[in-house]
């Protein structure tokens, strides 16, 4: 665990500990990542060792429980996922694209840190292990089917990863697990569906939850295997089945365990559910109740004062067009002195018929779409279409580039009506 910051005034820093300095081990423990150093140093006795200058140096610390040293780590490296699975959006890109774009996640840690979802593939028992004993919870599980020669199909990995054993022994040790199945139609619905929610219901209450989102496809889909998209008639016709496995698979206090992502409504023009659908269930991330937690933030806001006549653009995906258009737009356009211009962005580098939302856009869509149009004075879109790090578009542009091309300040956004404000006014 190499160094990165030492904060000022922190034990760190009394230590005269130094970035570059390396942490090798807590209590004689080895330090291997992040999680093992935020276990170990919650004691409030602790013989520390340090590699400083290629010398190894110790150091017995007596501080509070809740005490930290003010330390800040170099990234670690994540574990790659060994499947490769038939939908994976990863070999759904063509080349050209930002790096991240390419790898596969499969790192029990990021799940626990981010919410990212993994298979478990990965996982031997004794990192099964690890997450007991230190309580990673909760954990996030791409489960997909559950029928054991249906996932050696679908994942196209070489032997049984006994899912379900992992899943019994994480619970029982009062690991909280939120489930995800990624529905592709003619391989993992109908029967294997059935049997893949009642497989895993089985472990409730600690399997918290099981988000069914529909399979995302590109055009550039050349070698792989076919699945065939998802159409207004299937999408009809899953929202209807999940109604029906909904009322079968509760938890017993009566609460919700298997849920739809937003996508499934705005595909076929309805409304997403109220509020008390996700029965405080926070899987926003995976694009269940993210149109809900939207609308809520926007229902009830400080409607703010412009001095000057304001002029914006505001873009978007095509999949939330409906909600801007009709309901959210126009609220902005009441407010005295501010006009917004709306902007659907079709998706052409992925397929415009296969991929619609928002943060899938690309700079050479927004920039072509936008090109030699009436502007106002900035345009706005939501900060989906960067990188975790804010810094760049899926086809590795800034926000710099895509703004010197326009002609006119390109800025990100929130879901909030402040930061919204916010950016509009600068």
């Amino acid at each position: 665990m190499k160094i990165k910051i030492v904060h000022e005034n922190s034990l760190g820093a009394e230590l005269g500990l130094q970035p570059g300095d390396k942490i090798e081990a807590i209590d004689n423990s080895r330090v291997r990542d992040i999680l093992d150093y935020k276990f170990k140093i919650t004691d409030d006795q602790i013989r520390l060792k340090v590699r400083q200058n290629g010398e190894l140096v110790e150091y017995d610390l007596e501080k509070d429980e809740d005490d930290d040293l003010g330390l800040e780590f170099e990234d670690m490296r994540i574990r790659k996922c060994a499947n490769d699975c038939v939908f994976c959006f990863v070999d759904q890109n063509p080349p050209g694209m930002r790096s991240g774009i390419y790898f596969r996640d499969g790192d029990f840690r990021m799940s626990f840190l981010h919410g990212h979802y993994i298979t478990l593939t990965n996982m031997g028992w004794k990192e099964l292990k690890r997450v007991v004993e230190q309580r990673l919870t909760p954990l996030y599980i791409s489960v997909h089917v559950t029928d054991p020669d249906k996932r050696l199909e679908l994942f196209l990995y070489g032997k049984d990863d006994n899912l379900l054993s992992k899943f019994e022994y994480l619970t029982e040790n009062g690991i909280e697990l939120h489930s995800q199945v990624v529905l592709c139609p003619t391989w993992n619905d109908g029967v294997f569906l059935e049997k893949t929610i009642a497989d895993i219901h089985q472990y409730a209450p600690m399997a918290r939850s099981m988000s069914i989102v529909p399979v995302g496809l590109t055009k550039h889909r050349d070698g792989l295997p076919f699945i065939p998209a998802i159409t207004t008639e299937y999408a009809e016709n899953a929202i209807s089945l999940y109604e029906e496995f909904d009322k079968r698979f509760k938890h017993a206090d009566g609460s919700r365990f298997l849920v739809l992502s937003d996508e499934w409504y705005l595909r076929v023009g309805k409304d997403v559910p109220g509020c008390e659908y996700y029965d405080n269930i926070n899987l926003e991330e995976n694009g269940v109740g993210q149109v809900r937690d939207f609308i809520e933030k926007w229902t009830d806001f400080d409607i703010p004062i412009f001095e000057k006549e304001t002029r914006i653009t505001i873009g978007s995906g095509k999949l939330i067009s409906d909600t801007f258009r009709n309901w959210f737009i126009p609220k902005l356009n009441a407010i005295p002195n501010l006009t917004v211009n709306y902007i659907v962005i079709e998706n052409h580098f992925f397929g415009k018929d296969e991929v619609t939302v928002t943060g899938l856009l690309t700079a050479q869509d927004i920039i072509d779409q936008l090109i030699d149009t009436d502007l106002g004075d900035k345009v706005i879109f939501s900060d989906r279409i960067l990188n975790d790090e804010g810094s760049l578009t899926l086809d590795d542009q800034t926000l710099g580039d895509i703004s010197k091309t326009l002609k006119v300040l390109l800025e990100i956004t929130g879901d909030s009506p402040e930061q919204l404000f916010n950016t509009i006014r600068g």
